[in-house]
Formats: structure tokens, C-alpha cells, sequence
């Protein structure tokens, strides 16, 4: 790499911001843009019309249909169902388990199940799906993982034929149901909006609560999650965000922080960087539950911040409060657990602890 102040030239000639000023304005600025699915469609075998890669006007039309559903009102509707499931992993969690599988990825996977109307029986039959997609967002992809991906989304979209179909048929109090009843989407849009939240509704949910799990434990902070939940989440995304990085596309050419960008040029924010910038953060390498990180881009800035960063919040919150509240004297039973080999999400593979409850 060379370095070109505060921003980087990789060998294959993206560019990657790194101050949380630099990646701010990269978010924000309409001369950026998503611009296409990093995976080609002929790759993937059909369309994918999913607005996580849309740029205005079909981003705005698209976003502005779904995100109905996800208003602070309509979701705090969901807080009791979130407080009772999460009740229920806990009490069912022995001694020494596995946080990941037992408690952080269950809980976002019925949450946002329940939501869309995927039934439970279905949902270990979309682990593997999710877990390939998410993959898929690495920005140096081998031939291996887009055949993977080709194959796991066409898998997805036929899942959520079948079940549209149904819900056309018999619609109930879901997404699904809403969203296949609109007539203002086509079924590429309706698939991969249905496939988009699915996935983006648990990944960095599951991240979320696992590395807060670790990083309050590593640092004899559980207590604190119960204490003042909202602050230890915020300090979490923060610290060890779910999502390290996102790209654009520059759509004309133009500059960054000085820099030329020629149009087309993809540019990646290094959003792990930018929220630990000692610009915006005194001491940013220390995990501080105290302070206010209001300023962190752990969900993004812009016209793409994450649609469901509130109910995000709210699973970490909830999630993060009631363990400290059951399991006071949870300890770590592996200090250096392995994470999952991605580079976009980080999140744990798995979490050994021991509750001593």
C-alpha cells in the first residue's frame, strides 16, 4: 500500500479512507455512491434489485416502502417479545455454553423471523444462506465464495417464493405479508428485500452481542450492561463495531480529502478506524462504557444509514442487561475465542463461557 495522507491505495487500486472526518464526508457525499452488488449478476445467476446497493431515485422509493415497519414506534412495540425470548435463551443456557449459538444468534433470528413470518421450523435452513451472503460483502471475493453465493441466494430467493406465495394466499400480521401485498414492487425487489433484511436483521445483530459479551467480560464490566445498557452498547459499537468497513463508488470524477478520485473508483471507509480516530475520541483504544460515543459510525451515515440500527440498540440492550442481571458471574472460559472469517462483519465463530450462576 501507499500511504496518501490520511487515505490508502491498495495494490489493486481501491482507496480506503481511515479518519472518522474522511469517512464522514465519504458517507455523506452524493458524488459517492453504492453504486452495483460487488458480485456480478451473471455470477450470482439472477438479479439481485436489493436497495443495500441502490443509489437514488429506486434507493429512496424502495427504502421509503420498508422502512415503514421500522419506525421507533412500531418497534418499541416489540420490546416484551424481545424481553421474553431473550428470558427464555437465558434460562435454557447451561453452565458452560456457547453464548454464540446458544444465546447471540438465536435471539436477533427470532426476533426478525417473527417479523418477516418465517416460520421457526425454517430457521436453521437459512443459517447456512446468511452466513455465505454475509461473506459475500468482503470486498476481495475468490471464485470459490461467488459460486457459494450464487448458489445460496438463488436457494434464499426460492425460499422466499414459496413463502410469498403463501402469504399472498393466506397473508398474516408480518412483513411478508405486507410487503406481497404491494403493487409497487417487482418480485426481484420483493425477493431480495425479503433476503436483505432477513440477513442484515440478525449478522451484525449476532456480532453485537457477542463482542459486547467479550469485551464487558474481558474488562469486569458485565455489571455495568445492566446498569446503564444504552451507554455499553453505544461504547460497544464503538469499540468493536459489527460492521468494519463499507464501500462507494465515486460516480464522477472528483477528491477526497485532497486526493483525486477518478469516476468509478471504489472507496472504502474503514469504519473500524474511523470510530477509534483520537480526533473525535480521547483515548480511543480504551474500552470505556462511560464515555459518549455518540459521534461513532457503527451503522453509517447518510442516506444508507442502517435501517434497523433501532432495533439493533434494543436487541443489544435488552440482550446485554438481562445476561448481566442472571449471570453476575460470568467469566470467560476461552480469553481468546476465534471469530469467523470475515472481514467486513466481525463477529465471534463462538463464545465458551462459563455463567456460574
Amino acid at each position: 500500500m501507499s500511504a496518501l495522507g490520511a487515505i490508502f491505495k491498495t495494490r489493486g487500486g481501491l482507496l480506503v479512507a481511515t479518519t472518522h472526518e474522511l469517512c464522514t464526508t465519504l458517507l455523506r457525499d452524493p458524488r459517492f455512491g453504492r453504486g452495483a452488488d460487488p458480485l456480478d449478476t451473471e455470477s450470482a445467476g439472477q438479479p439481485v434489485d436489493s436497495f443495500l446497493w441502490m443509489d437514488p431515485p429506486d434507493h429512496t422509493r424502495l427504502r421509503a416502502l420498508v422502512s415503514r415497519a421500522f419506525t421507533p414506534r412500531m418497534l418499541e412495540r416489540l420490546r416484551p417479545r424481545i424481553e421474553a425470548i431473550t428470558a427464555e435463551l437465558i434460562a435454557e443456557l447451561p453452565d458452560e455454553a456457547d453464548l454464540v449459538s446458544g444465546f447471540a444468534y438465536p435471539l436477533p433470528v427470532m426476533v426478525i423471523s417473527e417479523m418477516l413470518g418465517v416460520p421457526p421450523e425454517d430457521h436453521e435452513r437459512f443459517r447456512g444462506w446468511s452466513e455465505t451472503l454475509a461473506r459475500s460483502l468482503d470486498p476481495m471475493l475468490t471464485a470459490e465464495l461467488i459460486s457459494e453465493t450464487g448458489r445460496a441466494r438463488r436457494e434464499f430467493r426460492d425460499y422466499f417464493r414459496s413463502l410469498v406465495e403463501h402469504r399472498r394466499e393466506r397473508p398474516g400480521d408480518d412483513l411478508v405479508s405486507a410487503l406481497a401485498q404491494l403493487g409497487e414492487l417487482s418480485e426481484s425487489e420483493l425477493l431480495a428485500t425479503c433476503v436483505l433484511l432477513l440477513v442484515a436483521g440478525h449478522e451484525t445483530t449476532v456480532n453485537l452481542i457477542g463482542n459486547g459479551v467479550l469485551n464487558l467480560a474481558r474488562h469486569g464490566l458485565l455489571a455495568q450492561a445492566a446498569r446503564r445498557p444504552r451507554q455499553v452498547v453505544e461504547e460497544v459499537l464503538r469499540y468493536d463495531p459489527p460492521v468494519q468497513l463499507t464501500s462507494r463508488n465515486a460516480l464522477e470524477d472528483t477528491e477526497l480529502g485532497g486526493v483525486p478520485v477518478p469516476k468509478g473508483t471504489p472507496v472504502l471507509a474503514l469504519i473500524g478506524a474511523a470510530n477509534r480516530d483520537p480526533a473525535v475520541f480521547p483515548d480511543p483504544g480504551r474500552f470505556d462504557v462511560g464515555r459518549d460515543p455518540g459521534r461513532h459510525l457503527a451503522f453509517g451515515l447518510g442516506i444508507h444509514f442502517c435501517l434497523g440500527a433501532t432495533l439493533a440498540r434494543m436487541e443489544g440492550e435488552i440482550a446485554l442487561s438481562a445476561l448481566a442481571a442472571a449471570a453476575p458471574k460470568l467469566e470467560l472460559a476461552d480469553p481468546a475465542p476465534p471469530y469467523k472469517a470475515n472481514m467486513v462483519l466481525r463477529g465471534l465463530a463462538t463464545l465458551p463461557v462459563r455463567l456460574g450462576r
